[in-house]
């Protein structure tokens, strides 16, 4: 990981130097082990801060909404993805960006991780497949592939779809994955159960709305929620409102969502609004053949006509 944060601090500086970009979009070390923050860069001096490993799972296509400078982003697989989202949907220009795209092998679960341990983490290592987790008289070494984020286990795109230089060699694409095994498990519950599956889902939820403001496909001006002429959903904890913001939100991202974890990640009390989601993923895919931000030059299917579609309600 070390290689290829250098090589994004390589690419960084040449571009500041050469006047080609304005600003670079990465993450720099965290405060807490385990937390990279997303940064803006605009002098080469400032390159040095600039880091990549496997704890910048946040999206930084995020950030690009409705800016106007020309700006150079890092940008794994999902990132990539979501930038072509943005292109279709006139967010962002591309001659605006200078992509520098990272292939990934996946980004660790530092809830998982911090669940094993009783005493404080006070820093974790990567060395290949390996995380090296430290803390006050202890030291333990996982296997990477054991403390995956949860998309991240599963993800086939691993490797940007749109970019201008990559800062590592192509990775291997993972194969035989089973993408919607739990939307599956869910899906075959009898309506009761899967009631009561959404209620405990959501039981945790305070409405601090974490999961709306990492996501790279939420950035109406004025969110649904709050709207007060006229009100959609009301504005206190109570079961049937939260579980309208989730719906609804879910909503809002078929056909537009890469399965980047960011929702997750931001949540608070780690709820899994995956679920929602990973469903209307699934059937986009298994009606229309869609998988979110493939191409630049296909439209999505929720605002593409076609004669052959499944559904004859409007015919």
């Amino acid at each position: 990981m070390s290689e290829r944060g250098a090589k994004i601090r390589e690419i960084s500086e040449r571009l500041l130097k050469e006047g080609k970009i304005d600003m670079v979009i990465g993450f720099r070390k965290g405060t807490l082990p385990m937390m990279n923050e997303p940064c803006l860069v605009k002098s080469p001096e400032d390159v040095k801060n600039l880091v990549w490993d496997s704890n910048c799972g946040i999206n930084l296509a995020k950030y690009l909404i409705g800016r106007k400078e020309k700006i150079g982003v890092v940008a794994k697989g999902c990132d990539s993805r979501n930038i072509v989202t943005h292109l279709i949907e006139n967010k962002i220009k591309r001659d605006q960006l200078f992509i520098i795209g990272v292939p990934c092998e996946g980004m660790i679960d530092r809830r998982k991780i911090a669940s094993m341990f009783e005493k404080e983490i006070k820093e974790v290592a990567e060395e290949k497949n390996k995380i090296i987790v430290r803390g006050s008289g202890f030291e333990k070494i996982l296997e990477k592939s054991e403390v995956l984020q949860k998309n991240c286990a599963i993800c086939i795109h691993r490797n940007p779809v749109i970019y201008d230089e990559l800062a590592a060699d192509i990775v291997k694409e993972q194969k035989n994955v089973d993408r919607y095994k739990d939307v599956r498990q869910i899906e075959s519950m009898p309506p009761e159960e899967k009631r009561d599956y959404f209620n405990d889902l959501l039981s945790p939820c305070i409405r601090c709305y974490a999961c709306r403001n990492a996501c790279p496909l939420c950035y109406c001006p004025t969110c649904f929620v709050d709207e007060s002429r006229p009100q959609w959903v009301g504005k206190g904890i109570d079961l049937t409102d939260i579980k309208t913001f989730h719906f609804l939100r879910a909503y809002h991202c078929a056909g537009r969502c890469t399965d980047c974890g960011a929702c997750e990640r931001a949540c608070p009390l780690g709820i899994d609004v995956r679920a929602f989601t990973m469903k209307l993923e699934k059937d986009c895919f298994e009606l229309y053949g869609w998988e979110a931000g493939m191409s630049k030059d296909e439209r999505p299917p929720l605002d593409t006509y076609r004669p052959d579609d499944p559904n004859d309600f409007f015919k």
